[in-house]
């Protein structure tokens, strides 16, 4: 990222792999924003905290805030929290309430078996061709930024309008509540 010149949008933690790589990517110079829930602060900002960090309420402002300052989205491996984000940032942009790339860093498979299912919901018709491009993987950061930069997201014709904060306010008309 620091050779590509590349700021960073994460959640905000120092520890573990997030915190390793914004601290390389902060001593490299480079910008670095972390997102984080103030409950979250405590558990998981040790020491200094890395860069610019700016406290939000909860997870879903949380999303929102990273999902409005990123240009793309890297999934690296990681457990319940990082499967959770990177599912609605693709179903985000299936909604078309962006148009940003989406990546998973598959170091030694790590992501194969999810990969594996996507596929098997494209071939049983629960996902679509369309949808399926939607995901980028590479095997190492490199290939991974570089994908990113050069895929060109698929546009439906019709590109909702939809954005974070409407769900958030709308209520569904009566007449639009199917039975």
């Amino acid at each position: 990222m620091v050779e590509r010149r590349i700021d960073l949008v994460y959640g905000g933690g120092s520890v573990g792999l997030m915190g390793l790589v914004s601290q390389a990517v902060h001593d490299g110079g480079r910008h670095v924003l972390g997102v984080i829930p103030k409950s979250l602060m405590p558990r998981e900002i040790t020491g200094d905290p890395i860069g610019e960090v700016r406290a939000v309420s909860d997870m879903h402002q949380r999303k929102a805030e990273m999902a409005r300052q990123a240009d793309a989205f890297i999934a690296l491996p990681g457990g319940y929290g990082t499967l959770e984000e990177l599912l609605e940032i693709i179903t985000w942009a299936q909604l078309g309430i962006h148009s940003k790339p989406v990546g998973l860093l598959n170091v030694d498979g790590f992501y194969n078996s999810l990969l594996s299912f996507i596929d098997k919901a494209v071939d049983e018709g629960f996902i679509s061709p369309k949808a399926r491009r939607i995901i980028v993987s590479a095997p190492t950061a490199k290939d991974l930024v570089r994908e990113l930069e050069e895929h060109v997201p698929e546009r439906d014709e019709v590109v909702s309008k939809l954005v974070w904060e409407d769900r958030l306010n709308y209520v569904v008309p009566e007449s639009e509540v199917a039975m």
